[in-house]
């Protein structure tokens, strides 16, 4: 279960809430330091330690007090996801300090709590606004739908992973393939640089209000990646003589299995989330920063090694000529073409 530990202080006029990853005892004292620093900042913090996954459509306990200015999260994309459950339906921002691997959605560096402590507690950051994508499942013969929402993706995979799982794709009630396959993976812009674009699926850039489908392993010549507008909506059936059901998953966490002849339809939500950013870093520099792209193709890099000085050039004939000293009928005029022994 997850735990909050609870300041009841109450002589703070502000409240933070610091969500850090379980399992990162190991930081321990990076969680120390943010929260003595907020503290001394004249923050009441309130600490929470993230859960494992749960069960689709179950509703999120939320320990988030409502006056809550802000909540800081230590860790990485994971522990962001967690922290979105705990803000879903209000107006509470977000802002990471990454302690994970990539840290996409994270705004700072471990090595730069100090800078981001004292900006939180000046409010010097503006709000970034992340569209969600809300999901509705009809189990067979059900007259209401199961629902839930994602910030990064909703996952569809073959449940029996010896066959492959049937199914159909519409969109807007227009239907546009059907095949077998591994599963598909509908995501938002955020999560377009997660699992989506590890499965082929484009990046799409925060400000744009659409959603992706991208299929996996699927026995088709037509799978390409979809991607619809706000105002569309992706129909997904399991067909009902598929040889697997399905297993259907949110954000990695909340996840439950769906037999044959369910219906999933995903569409926009009416929430958002917001990220609250301390710099006006374009997301195609971060993009680039965090993915570490090569900017420079391997023509330029050709021309870089063309470029050598010419002692590098007559090393390297050198040490040709060397090689070449004791084989028979090559002479050491390799490069020559009538010094060549017949």
């Amino acid at each position: 279960m997850p735990e909050l530990l609870v300041d009841d202080d109450a002589s703070y006029a502000r409240r933070a809430l610091v969500v850090t990853h379980a399992r990162l005892d190991s930081h321990s004292a990076v969680v120390n330091q943010v929260t003595t620093q907020l503290s001394s900042a004249g923050f009441h913090v309130d600490v929470f330690h993230s859960a494992a996954v749960s069960d689709f459509a179950q509703k999120t306990a939320h320990v988030i007090d409502e006056n809550t200015e802000i909540v800081v999260v230590l860790g990485g994309d994971g522990t962001m996801l967690q922290a979105a459950e705990l803000v879903h339906c209000t107006p509470v921002p977000i802002i990471g300090i990454n302690l994970g691997h990539v840290g996409f959605l994270a705004e700072f560096e471990s090595f730069q709590i100090d800078e981001a402590i004292r900006r939180i507690a000046q409010k010097d950051y503006f709000l970034e606004h992340r569209m969600e994508a809300h999901v509705d499942v009809w189990l067979p013969g059900a007259s209401d739908p199961l629902s839930d929402w994602a910030l990064n993706d909703i996952t569809l995979d073959r449940a029996d992973r010896g066959r492959m799982v049937e199914l159909s794709i519409r969109v807007d009630n227009v239907e546009m393939s059907s095949f077998g396959c591994d599963g598909v993976i509908v995501s938002t812009p955020t999560g377009s640089t997660a699992y989506a674009f590890s499965a082929g699926g484009p990046i799409m850039w925060p400000n744009v209000e659409a959603l992706q489908l991208v299929p996996l392993a699927a026995h088709a010549l037509f799978s390409r990646p979809l991607i619809i507008g706000a105002g569309s909506t992706f129909t997904i059936d399991i067909l009902e003589d598929s040889a697997s059901g399905g297993w259907i998953c949110c954000d990695g966490r909340r996840q439950r299995a769906l037999p044959q002849g369910s219906r999933i339809q995903i569409r926009q939500s009416k929430d958002e989330l917001f990220l609250a950013r301390l710099s006006g870093v374009p997301f195609t520099q971060r993009l680039v920063t965090k993915f570490d792209l090569p900017v420079v193709g391997w023509r330029e890099n050709r021309r870089k090694k063309s470029s050598k000085p010419k002692e590098y050039e007559a090393n390297l004939h050198n040490e040709t000529d060397r090689n070449y000293a004791d084989v028979p009928n090559v002479s050491n005029n390799y490069h020559n073409p009538n010094s060549l022994n017949s």
